[in-house]
């Protein structure tokens, strides 16, 4: 039977200087390359402006709600009703918790259209369309309820759900994203 030996190699200063010398370059390439790699990302203005969204009105019937996405959230875009918007501009604005006047949450000669943020304000779920003692939105996480105008009317919902900036560029196609030029 032969023997066989092994031998264990000790690592040698000049192993570890071969080894330094190499992090300490990598480093130094890093160091070059990334402002090169970073000027390829885009201004974080233009990232965080986001690109408007073309809506066009024409298919939604009335009482429907849609939903789309601008910059990653939800918009909720509401065809009320004649009954649903007369709801909306008799209540007494006082009694409301984030008072505000339905005029102010729709754009003018354009009441039926309800343009808002599908979030509910307390906590961000979803809130349900047609649902809650005012047949606007019922949040089914904590109860929050909210109209055919988005006012919040009752559970823990501190505001009401905000109008995001859009604009009508005919009677039927909205940009969510730009507010009116004129």
């Amino acid at each position: 039977m032969a023997e066989t030996t092994t031998t264990v190699v000790e690592p040698t200063r000049r192993d570890f200087l071969f080894i330094a010398t190499g992090a300490v370059g990598a480093v130094g390439a890093a160091t070059l390359v990334w402002p090169f790699v970073q000027s390829l990302t885009p201004d974080a203005a233009t990232v965080a402006a986001g690109a408007p969204v073309d809506v066009d009105l024409t298919p939604i019937a009335e009482g429907q709600i849609v939903k789309v996405f601008w910059r990653g959230k939800l918009i909720f875009i509401r065809n009320r009703t004649p009954a649903e918007i007369k709801a909306a501009e008799d209540v007494n604005v006082a009694t409301l918790r984030d008072p505000q006047a339905d005029s102010a949450r729709v754009k003018e000669g354009h009441a039926k259209w309800l343009v808002v943020y599908g979030n509910c304000t307390h906590l961000g779920c979803v809130p349900l369309g047609h649902q809650g003692e005012y047949e606007g939105w019922f949040c089914p996480c904590h109860g929050s309820v909210f109209d055919t105008s988005g006012r919040v009317r009752g559970g823990p919902a501190p505001t009401n759900l905000p109008v995001p900036p859009y604009a009508f560029t005919s009677d039927t196609k909205i940009v969510i994203g730009q507010e009116a030029t004129a």
